[in-house]
């Protein structure tokens, strides 16, 4: 696929200095959407689908007109594409969050011996917290600049602004994103401490001045004790956020006809994010059983109800030591969760624990419980949740893979970027499994531009099938050409990946023909009826880096049914890949496409060295920067 160079202009209106988002020429997406179509569908298919293209892109016709609004709109708008993108690839979908949306942040296992640990390590986490939310509140985060292609430029910041704002509000049809605004309402100065499926509004700034970490000691002790008395209990609300976003706008709506629930609600809404102290899951906890347990929470009978998802930020605190953040993820990409997860454990490493050393205020007022009125209604709700979540609990299928055969190390040397290298490895696993590839999902950072998100990488190239198809046919074809065909694969991924994040790919694009047609009122173009555009967008495989510097790792629940989730974080010496699936499918299964991935991620080094110094095509030694880390978002479409 062409690299396309293109002039940027710097937007005179934008404090950032960063330029607006382009839109891509209309003959370029459509031939690069048939390019990318081609190998994945029947024969008689792509033919309906070319006809269907032509007609869409003919001088006058559907394409021309949705292509000169879509221009028109850049002109007055910071950036085309974020409110259709927001809505469709968020607000609109009424899957329920966990699993199916909320990226998690698995920790390393913390040795608690006693709850005090507990609770000291919360303490500790939550002045982390306030920290790095001072530094956002005072601009003083240092600015992100690109890694990898084309490294060094710097980064959109708005999504960090979002982290301990906003608020996911459950909607009848669509959900809307809300944004604490400081002129209008006053700063948040608490945080939600759910324990035992109870919520306590943990003030954190107390006559102007912020709590120690000792009084949040205490006042976490405080929580604990009034979380054990029995007879104060009430049912597990947050179950209901756990729910389809459908029924959990519902049932909202009935708890708010009370106006005990409507301060609730309110306290939760507006807080700064939640800390969920969970008790022990009683669970062997493997990598694998710790991100189910940050994904769902067990269900029911564990934690599953000890959550409120609808807020972005929920740092887990198990008192068995599982410890991680889940992620509500409309208001930013998984980066922003990185950075924000990493500064909190290096802040948590860097700084003793400052409990004995720190004056403590003396009078401080107690936490208070929230309280809620359950009519049947409410209790009718919450049953029906419960029984979902442990549907989901039961149907996830999860395996989290350290790879120790090889890291990113070997991957430079070998002159190629590892993350081309792992994708085309990702779809020589997925044809070994299934015969055959689908459209993939790799999301890359469009950060450069002003209010960027998201674009994807379409990785099931037709030169990564014509490198897996080679590696399956042995006999017939030498290791030099397979090495050649290698080197075409990465070359491929690589020119869609600097598309992808130079504004040029087609999935946004689409997009905002489509949505554009749609307020119009126009009747929906045929391209957008079409099967194949249906296929094109039904993500079967959904990838994303997430490289972090800490022990951490990311991952996330397959977005279709017969999907898998494979999220990967790659190392010197190993690579981590967490791969999802559901177990109702017949089609998938996460531990064969683990143990498959490892196997061809060993053929592909066993060819690299015998092969590579002697089929590296011309033009192809060129160093590359082994990182091609585009500030993927860690999630999912």
């Amino acid at each position: 696929m062409p690299v396309l160079k293109r002039e940027q202009t710097r937007d005179v209106g934008d404090p950032s200095g960063l330029p607006k988002l382009p839109v891509p020429p209309l003959q370029q997406t459509l031939d690069m959407y048939l390019k990318c179509m081609s190998h994945l569908i029947p024969e008689e298919q792509f033919k309906k689908t070319k006809v269907i293209v032509e007609k869409f892109k003919a001088p006058g016709g559907n394409g021309e007109c949705l292509q000169k609004k879509l221009l028109e709109r850049s002109e007055h708008k910071a950036n085309w594409v974020y409110d259709y993108w927001l809505e469709d690839m968020y607000l609109s979908n009424r899957l329920a969050l966990p699993v199916n949306s909320s990226p998690v942040m698995v920790f390393p296992k913390q040795n608690f011996t006693c709850q005090s640990d507990t609770l000291r390590f919360a303490a500790h986490l939550i002045s982390g917290v306030l920290e790095y939310k001072s530094l956002i509140d005072g601009r003083a985060l240092p600015v992100d600049y690109a890694r990898g292609q084309l490294a060094g430029t710097p980064l959109c910041m708005d999504q960090y602004n979002k982290v301990f704002t906003s608020y996911r509000l459950p909607g009848p049809k669509t959900d809307t994103l809300v944004a604490q605004k400081s002129t209008v309402m006053p700063e948040p100065e608490h945080i939600i401490v759910a324990c035992k499926n109870q919520f306590f509004v943990l003030d954190v700034v107390i006559n102007f001045r912020r709590l120690n970490e000792k009084d949040l000691y205490t006042q976490l002790e405080r929580i604990r004790k009034m979380a054990d008395i029995e007879e104060e209990r009430l049912p597990p609300i947050g179950l209901l956020t756990s729910d389809g976003r459908t029924q959990w706008a519902e049932a909202r709506s009935v708890l708010i006809k009370d106006s005990t629930n409507r301060d609730s609600l309110d306290m939760i809404e507006r807080c700064l994010c939640l800390v969920c102290l969970d008790e022990p899951s009683g669970t062997e906890l493997t990598d694998t059983n710790r991100a189910l347990l940050m994904l769902h929470g067990g269900g029911m009978d564990k934690n599953g109800g000890n959550r409120w998802y609808d807020k972005p930020m929920q740092f887990v605190i198990g008192a068995d030591g599982c410890c991680g953040v889940v992620c509500e993820h409309s208001p930013f990409e998984g980066i922003v969760l990185v950075q924000c997860s990493e500064y909190l454990l290096r802040y948590m490493r860097g700084s003793p624990s400052k409990l004995v050393r720190a004056a403590s205020m003396s009078e401080l007022p107690a936490p208070r419980r929230l309280r809620w009125k359950c009519s049947p209604d409410i209790q009718a709700f919450l049953t029906a949740s419960a029984d979902k979540l442990q549907g989901l609990v039961k149907n996830l299928d999860m395996n989290v893979n350290k790879f120790t055969g090889y890291g990113k190390e070997f991957i430079k040397k070998q002159k190629m970027s590892p993350d081309a290298y792992i994708q085309v490895a990702l779809q020589f696993t997925f044809y070994r499994c299934h015969g055959r590839l689908v459209p993939t999902y790799e999301s890359a950072s469009i950060r450069r531009f002003q209010e960027g998100r998201v674009d994807n990488i379409r990785s099931s190239t037709p030169e990564a099938l014509a490198f897996v198809k080679a590696m399956a046919n042995s006999s017939k074809i030498t290791d030099a050409e397979k090495m050649e065909l290698l080197w075409t694969a990465i070359k491929a991924q690589t020119n869609y990946t600097i598309l992808a994040i130079t504004g040029m790919a087609i999935d946004n694009h689409l997009l905002g023909l489509r949505e554009i047609a749609k307020e119009l009122k126009l009747e929906k173009p045929e391209l957008f009826s079409d099967t194949t555009y249906a296929t094109s967008i039904h993500f079967i495989l959904s990838t994303s880096q997430v490289p972090t510097t800490e022990e951490m790792f990311c991952c996330y629940g397959p977005v279709v049914p017969n999907g898998y989730g494979a999220c990967y974080n790659p190392q010197t010496d190993h690579i981590i890949f967490c791969v999802s699936s559901f177990r109702d499918s017949a089609e998938t299964s996460s531990d064969l496409f683990v143990k498959t991935l490892e196997g061809c991620l060993k053929e592909m080094q066993d060819l690299c060295l015998k092969c590579n110094s002697e089929a590296k095509p011309t033009g192809s030694t060129e160093k590359m920067d082994g990182n091609t880390k585009v500030m993927k978002n860690g999630s999912k479409s």
